[in-house]
């Protein structure tokens, strides 16, 4: 065929011009991008999952997810498909996976194979697995096109991120119409969480759930509803629920912020009546499967150690210690059943070791063989817990009924080496009990400040050539006790080095004469107290008629135990709620004599009081003679605090502070 010069200039032109308008509108397309998702490194163009449920409670679920490249992390992040998954409860496939080149405008399939490894572990090996695709490399622009497949169930007691299972994932392929192993725990029951939000910009999410209408779904939104809209459609003896959200946009975290799902917006689901029959089904899994079942060698230790007992809370104080400072924190897998049945009794009384699940089996089995009634209990450490009975656990703990008919909270996993029964960095925290007559979901109450208290009172004397010597004490309880007492941890060759940093890092040049403290090993007998006697040389300027000085009690020592001090406070108002690790209350004291008597003081700084049902702050110097006696008390009532509680927690801080880093100036 012959073509003329005309024609194949004409042709070339149009292909120049297609080129040119393609790269031209890309172009815009990603300067339209930059400015919108400045700082993003992807956006999902969608997100869509649907599922099916059977009338086990058996769910099979498809997934289906565009995602465009912003930037070189983005591509880096995404250069490998990855899904984490349970062998022994779920099945996972990654079906096919695109790319759209954004240079070349083609569409490549990957054909990499699909590999199976064991996931990566620490202290809990429990066998999870993970599939994956090697994408290869991806250039912005780009976009990643996948679709997946899962069916079974990932129970989220200890995490989601630590799945459950030792069997690998080729082991049973030979039997993989066999679904027994996919149904959930819950049999017939169907519960999902779904995150509404992501921290990188999400075009358009959708998730769809089809249903029998006898399971009677039970759904609600929390949090940031902005966008979100709920489609039903009637299908005779099924339901079929659609979740659409459309432009979601990362949140911009505040500093010391609550978690995203008590923040941003999420979908609970369930098909569960109540959180009464949540309770009785975690009751009556692991009574079935033998969990508190006691042994000879069991009871035997546990006559052992309650030979000095006196009182009910005497036995009570010592098998959970026990428990929390000889069973290790390590997971090893039993096989089925793993995540929510809880070891026996045999198993961890040999073994010494075991997850959050394990040590609250082992505390409710020696309690059972003291005489006692208890049973295990689920909650959700770091996060809330909303009404709607999907399974929002990640941690187990125990329960003892008191002779007075009341339950109380025990915590083996988090108080080794504190003073406390149930650690009170976890208040204003939902729980569920598991009672054979069902419990409603719970929250453990605000623990008052005063359980924690922090003290400190000095008397030092400062000398003619600004010398300061004296003495200090530390005093504490509760959280606070365990916060000091972390001078104690590691070799026992390096306490003295600790002890001494705590006021070095203060005061460099201090010559630290003796420190005397409390047992460290008999950390029940009786709270924390640390004592130092010491001289500074040069610590005060004495300047004709004036002396200079900060109170060394008022320079934050022992500010790991303040977890307050750690808060920035250059923001002035906040939107979201934030959280301490405790409540606590701060008192510090003390008296110092003077190489003469003055009759005046000035102070740099003007310490407003701060009083607020959240926090209440107070300081003063009393000048009297030849003594000045300088005061300050910080209370800080919660754990979790509302927006609008910042203005006065923020002055507390600021005010200890500038206190901290104030000089007083005193004037004969």
């Amino acid at each position: 065929m012959k073509v003329n010069n005309t024609t194949l200039r004409l042709t070339i032109w149009a292909v120049l011009m297609s080129v040119c308008f393609y790269a031209n509108s890309q172009q815009n397309d990603q300067a339209v991008a930059k400015t919108k998702y400045r700082g993003s490194h992807t956006v999902t163009r969608f997100d869509s999952t649907t599922v099916y449920m059977e009338e086990t409670g058996l769910s099979r679920v498809e997934y289906h997810k565009r995602i465009s490249m912003v930037d070189h992390k983005g591509c880096a992040d995404n250069s490998v498909v990855k899904m984490d998954y349970d062998p022994l409860s779920a099945y996972v496939e990654i079906r096919k996976v695109l790319v759209h080149r954004h240079y070349t405008g083609q569409t490549d399939t990957i054909t990499a194979p699909v590999l199976d490894y064991v996931a990566p572990a620490r202290l809990i090996y429990w066998g999870a697995s993970q599939k994956m695709v090697e994408v290869g490399l991806l250039h912005p622009g780009d976009e990643l096109e996948v679709w997946s497949f899962r069916k079974g169930y990932t129970y989220a007691l200890l995490g989601a991120e630590n799945t459950v299972g030792n069997v690998p994932e080729r082991s049973i392929a030979s039997n993989s119409n066999d679904d027994s192993r996919y149904i959930p725990p819950m049999r017939g029951h169907f519960y999902d969480i779904v995150p509404f939000w992501s921290d990188q910009p999400i075009n358009d999410k959708v998730y769809s759930v089809n249903v029998l209408k006898s399971k009677k779904l039970r759904f609600r939104f929390y949090n940031d509803m902005s966008g979100v809209t709920i489609d039903s459609t009637d299908l005779g003896d099924r339901m079929v629920y659609t979740f659409r959200r459309h432009d979601i946009m990362p949140l911009k975290h505040e500093p010391s912020a609550l978690a995203d799902n008590d923040m941003q917006c999420k979908l609970l689901l369930s098909t569960a009546p109540n959180w009464e029959a949540k309770s009785m089904w975690f009751y009556g899994v692991n009574e079935d499967y033998g969990s508190f079942t006691t042994t000879p060698a069991v009871t035997a230790k546990v006559r052992e150690l309650l030979a000095p007992a006196k009182t009910e809370l005497d036995s009570i104080s010592i098998l959970t210690h026990w428990v929390a400072d000889n069973i290790r924190y390590c997971g090893i897998s039993m096989g089925d059943g793993e995540g929510y049945t809880l070891h026996n009794a045999e198993m961890n009384f040999t073994d010494r070791c075991g997850v959050c699940k394990d040590k609250a089996g082992m505390l409710v089995t020696m309690l059972r063989a003291a005489g006692f009634k208890s049973y295990a209990a689920m909650t959700m450490a770091g996060e809330r817990i909303d009404r709607i009975p999907a399974d929002q656990f990640n941690h187990s703990v125990c329960v003892v009924q008191r002779r007075n008919g009341r339950y109380e909270l025990l915590d083996p996993t988090w108080v080794p080496n504190v003073r406390e029964l149930w650690s009170s960095a976890e208040q204003q925290q939902g729980y569920l009990m598991g009672l054979p007559q069902g419990a409603d979901l719970m929250e453990t109450p605000t623990s008052p400040a005063e359980n924690h208290y922090l003290r400190i009172n000095g008397t030092s004397t400062i000398k003619k050539n600004g010398t300061l010597e004296g003495t200090f004490t530390i005093t504490a309880e509760g959280q606070s006790d365990a916060a000091v007492r972390g001078v104690f941890r590691g070799r026992q060759s390096e306490w003295q080095r600790n002890l001494e940093l705590k006021l070095l890092r203060i005061a460099p040049n201090a010559t630290i004469k003796k420190v005397t403290h409390t047992d460290p090993d008999h950390y029940l007998d009786q709270p924390v107290s640390i004592t130092y006697y010491y001289s500074i040389p040069d610590y005060a300027i004495i300047d004709g008629d004036n002396l200079i000085f900060i109170p060394l009690t008022a320079r934050n020592l022992y500010a790991s135990a303040m977890g307050h001090l750690r808060f920035d406070t250059v923001m002035e108002s906040r939107t979201q709620p934030f959280a301490d690790r405790c409540s606590r209350l701060v008192e510090i004291n003390e008296t110092i004599t003077l190489p003469a008597e003055y009759k005046s003081m000035d102070y740099a700084a003007t310490i407003d009081g701060v009083v607020s049902p959240a926090v209440n702050y107070g300081c003063g110097f009393q000048l009297q003679g030849k003594q000045l006696h300088f005061g300050e008390s910080a209370m800080f009532n919660k754990r979790i605090y509302d927006a609008a509680d910042w203005p006065a927690f923020r002055q507390a801080v600021r005010n200890q502070k500038v206190v901290a880093a104030t000089p007083v100036i005193l004037k004969k």
